[in-house]
């Protein structure tokens, strides 16, 4: 029915990016925000069409080290977004998995 009517617009992702599973609402700003593998995607809730991306890839070492230990270098040897978690006013809370290396930071989101 949604599908129907028009008002559905699909995110393909990008050829490089995968497992969509974190997301923050953060209607204040009118952005969702989006984890997957080595991205977080901000989408314009007016226009979800418009949307920005931080690219946040595994180191190569650390990808090396996944590979080593016998883990699949392109299924697990990433940075998979799990946490993302408004910080402040300006800031949200975002931690990966950082190829079996867990990692967070703080994202300036303005």
């Amino acid at each position: 029915e949604m599908l129907e009517s028009n008002n559905v617009i699909n995110f393909n992702g990008l050829a490089n990016s995968s497992s969509y599973h974190t997301f923050l609402l953060d209607e204040e700003r009118g952005r969702l925000y989006v984890g997957a593998k080595d991205h977080i995607f901000s989408f314009n809730l007016v226009n979800i069409k418009e949307y920005q991306k931080i690219v946040w890839p595994v180191s190569h070492s650390r990808r090396d080290e996944c590979k080593w230990a016998g883990k699949d270098i392109v299924r697990e040897c990433a940075n998979f977004i799990k946490v993302l978690k408004a910080y402040n006013q300006t800031h949200l809370y975002a931690c990966g998995t950082g190829a079996f290396h867990p990692v967070c930071t703080y994202i300036e989101v303005g």
